[in-house]
């Protein structure tokens, strides 16, 4: 129990440190680019990115230490972590394509490129442990909305 409980503070410090990195490169082009896009009626308000971003980050976090506290040894637990790893690192690059290059046609191509990652890491996930494949359906499902809304911004900003 204790071994679980370093591995899911130690991820959830990575996945919260990449996104605080993230945020770094999107917050100029969130305080300007962003606000003179046309955008469709179910944006949320951007002081929600936020916290939804801090609590799904953490959901990823205890997901990820899950698995790690499984066995790292384990082959199935290794391609999990790279699974997670890797999609992770393409959360981080749509933030600086979107934002940081201003570039929504790159993001969409990005961000459908995530959402499989996910949904793959969910399926490697599942087989290590159900909670921890529960874990990131948030995160999922969240992103998926991401996606119908850089879709609308590429769409309504040509």
């Amino acid at each position: 129990m204790k071994k679980r409980i370093v591995y899911i503070t130690i991820s959830v410090a990575v996945c919260l440190l990449i996104g605080f990195l993230s945020s770094i490169a999107t917050q100029s082009s969130v305080n300007d680019w962003y606000l003179t896009l046309n955008k469709p009626g179910f944006t949320p308000p951007n002081s929600l990115f936020a916290p939804v971003w801090t609590i799904l980050y953490i959901l990823m976090g205890v997901s990820a230490g899950i698995v790690w506290s499984k066995g790292y040894h384990h082959i199935w637990v290794k391609t999990a972590l790279y699974h997670f790893v890797f999609q992770l690192l393409f959360n981080a690059l749509w933030s600086i394509v979107f934002f940081g290059l201003k570039n929504p046609l790159l993001g969409l191509i990005v961000i459908l490129i995530l959402l499989s990652l996910i949904m793959l890491t969910i399926k490697w996930f599942r087989i290590i442990s159900k909670p921890a494949a529960l874990l990131l359906v948030p995160y999922l499902l969240w992103v998926a909305f991401a996606s119908a809304l850089n879709y609308k911004i590429w769409e309504l900003n040509p």
